[in-house]
């Protein structure tokens, strides 16, 4: 009988053992991944869909880094509709790498951008252009921003220089960001804050070199600080709400997607303790038969989003796994998640994007 390299292959080399023979709730994840045993202190940031990942963590007995709280009488509820404790730090929805890098320049000193505050849409109120929504109304004040800005970016350098791990989502490639200093915002000027000029805001679209250099660039930075972190990426399934590229938003999409995709491998191959986890892969495949996404076709569904964790902490903590407790569960006993139909809702600035008002 013929000898060849694929006589050798594990079974999920192959398509029709690892993922016809399987069913929906396929586990994509071969190769090396941390293991995180339950006193790492794990970060989470990025795109709406880390904010699952993080409420699962929290729930799972991991120890899930804060460092951005509310102060303890504020009711729970108005602290999350606030953004504490919806990420480790209360910086919102970072979409981009690019957003990641800057970010760390900016807790750091490195970078303060020009556009350094926007008036509200109500014409009353101040919003920070780098976290347009995270205070519900907006801040009384230009000056009341500004402090809250720096206590803000204080404990985004507690988290970079104390974390173990790190879990960023990568959501989005396409950005706007200031023609005068490159700084990038997670929404346009003018949708939630501050006007739109033609004149000082031009929109950009990451290519594959991009974002593996800025995750690089941001390695290094994190490094900096903090020698021993180790990064795990994930590409967000979510899909765009809306494309200004000019294209169809549905093939903007998969670019998008496919992009940081494709970046994430290159960056888990090249750099060394960054790695990567499929939760793309395990919504989207095909194997999933569109059953992980609600009736928008866009949420991910709870039980999507379970059957993601549930691989996550089967080679996260392999035989340590900690007990996870059910997202409902989860959900009934702090009372901030709502469950919605098969989904729980995130804070997510970009459907905004697709506003009827």
């Amino acid at each position: 009988m013929a000898n060849h390299p694929y006589k050798s292959l594990p079974d999920s080399a192959y398509w029709r053992r690892s993922v016809a023979a399987k069913g929906m709730e396929v586990d994509p994840l071969t190769g090396d991944f941390p293991l995180i045993a339950p006193s790492d202190k794990v970060a989470t940031a990025g795109s709406c869909f880390a904010q699952h990942v993080a409420r699962h963590l929290a729930a799972s007995g991991f120890t899930y880094l804060v460092t951005e709280s509310a102060h303890p009488i504020v009711p729970k509820a108005a602290a999350h509709a606030a953004g504490y404790g919806v990420y480790s730090a209360r910086y919102g929805n970072i979409y981009t790498t690019l957003q990641l890098v800057q970010l760390f320049d900016r807790a750091y000193g490195a970078f303060q951008p020009q556009d350094d505050a926007w008036v509200a849409p109500d014409g009353k109120h101040a919003v920070d252009p780098f976290r347009p929504t995270i205070q519900p109304g907006g801040f009384a004040s230009e000056r009341e921003m500004r402090a809250d800005r720096a206590q803000h970016l204080a404990r985004v350098r507690a988290m970079f220089e104390t974390l173990d791990v790190m879990i960023f989502t990568l959501g989005l490639t396409e950005t706007w960001v200031s023609r005068i200093d490159g700084a990038a915002f997670p929404l346009c000027p003018g949708v939630a804050g501050g006007t739109f000029e033609p004149a000082r805001h031009e929109f950009r679209n990451l290519r594959t070199r991009d974002v593996f250099q800025q995750i690089a660039a941001f390695v290094t930075r994190l490094r900096g600080v903090n020698p021993a972190a180790r990064i795990v990426l994930t590409v967000s399934p979510v899909p765009l709400a809306a494309t200004a590229s000019g294209n169809h938003v549905l093939p903007a999409t998969i670019y998008s997607k496919s992009v940081l995709r494709a970046a994430a491998q290159e960056a888990a191959e090249d750099l060394e303790g960054v790695f990567y986890f499929p939760s793309y892969e395990i919504v989207t495949g095909p194997q999933a038969r569109g059953r992980f996404f609600a009736e928008d076709l866009r949420e991910v569904t709870e039980e999507g989003v379970e059957h993601v964790m549930r691989v996550f902490l089967r080679h996260a903590a392999g035989d340590a796994a900690p007990a996870q407790e059910s997202a409902e569960n989860s959900a009934s006993e702090d009372g901030l998640d709502a469950r919605i139909g098969q989904w729980i809702e995130t804070m997510c600035d970009e459907a905004m994007l697709d506003s009827q008002d």
